[in-house]
């Protein structure tokens, strides 16, 4: 037995189809076929009921999968430490963030982790929350910081919640409703709303939908930006509302007013996302994270 028939077997049990494994692996779907029957001879056992459409796990296939989960865990951390120690600590962390959620964070986070590991290179990627999923799961990031995704989202990943920022409108200094001080979210039914581009950011649309469905109407979308630079600007010049959190006004100059929403909708979640298998840099720096986000 080896690391690579775990391998395949953890991808077969996830993914419940050999042709989806087989695209997911990069591999033709009967040499893997193959190893998986091979690893059922050498212990023993059937690991999967096959059907004709799908495979399901056997009573002794999801203690399995549990055990080889674990030893591929083991054997990645193992390389990951053995490379840290031959780096002198001075490895590399690259990690993702949202601006608008970490402008008060990330700051303080980086300074206490370069505290504590010096000789780490660190770098930073400006990402939507999709894109950071992807790069994780490609080992193209060790940690993102970004808010909460759904659950769909998070396979194979680990997701720390560690802040919730209350929810504002962001209007104009000029615009007629900043001369309120709270505002009732009904009065939002007919405003135009600035948003971020639906293809950068599919879950940010699908979290917009699900906040407003409790009071049967939903935002009307004028404009999409793809950052939040370009979201400030529009709401700055007038162009439209949006929904923010109150860190938003670190990053905007006084032209921008932030409203308080009556009734309050639920806080956005806000977070840690990383690979189990990152490795040690990665659990350092959210453990700073959640250190600095406690004050």
């Amino acid at each position: 037995m080896e690391l690579r028939h775990l391998r395949y077997f953890v991808i077969v049990a996830e993914e419940q189809n050999v042709t989806r494994a087989a695209a997911r692996l990069h591999v033709s779907q009967p040499p893997l076929s193959r190893q998986i029957q091979d690893l059922e001879q050498e212990l023993g056992v059937a690991l999967f009921r096959r059907t004709a459409k799908s495979l399901a796990l056997t009573e002794a296939g999801k203690i399995f999968l549990t055990e080889a989960r674990e030893v591929l865990l083991r054997a990645e951390k193992a390389v990951q430490t053995v490379r840290t120690v031959a780096a002198g600590d001075r490895g590399q962390l690259r990690i993702g963030y949202a601006p608008s959620l970490t402008v008060e964070i990330l700051p303080r986070a980086l300074v206490a982790f370069e505290h504590d590991h010096p000789g780490v290179r660190v770098s930073l990627y400006d990402l939507s929350t999709e894109e950071c999923l992807q790069r994780l799961s490609a080992r193209k990031l060790d940690v993102a910081l970004t808010a909460q995704p759904c659950q769909e989202m998070l396979r194979g990943l680990t997701f720390l919640r560690v802040k919730d920022f209350p929810l504002f409108c962001a209007v104009s200094s000029t615009h007629p409703l900043a001369r309120k001080r709270t505002l009732p979210i009904a009065q939002l039914e007919h405003e135009r709303f600035i948003v971020y581009t639906r293809e950068d950011y599919p879950e940010y649309h699908e979290w917009l939908t699900a906040l407003f469905q409790p009071y049967h109407f939903q935002p009307q979308a004028g404009e999409e930006y793809d950052s939040v630079t370009g979201l400030i600007a529009a709401v700055e010049a007038g162009r439209g509302i949006a929904l923010v959190t109150a860190s938003l006004q670190h990053l905007a100059s006084s032209r921008l007013k932030l409203l308080p929403l009556t009734p309050k909708l639920p806080p956005l979640h806000f977070g840690a996302v990383w690979k189990p298998t990152a490795g040690s840099l990665a659990e350092s720096f959210v453990a700073t994270v959640q250190q600095i986000s406690r004050h």
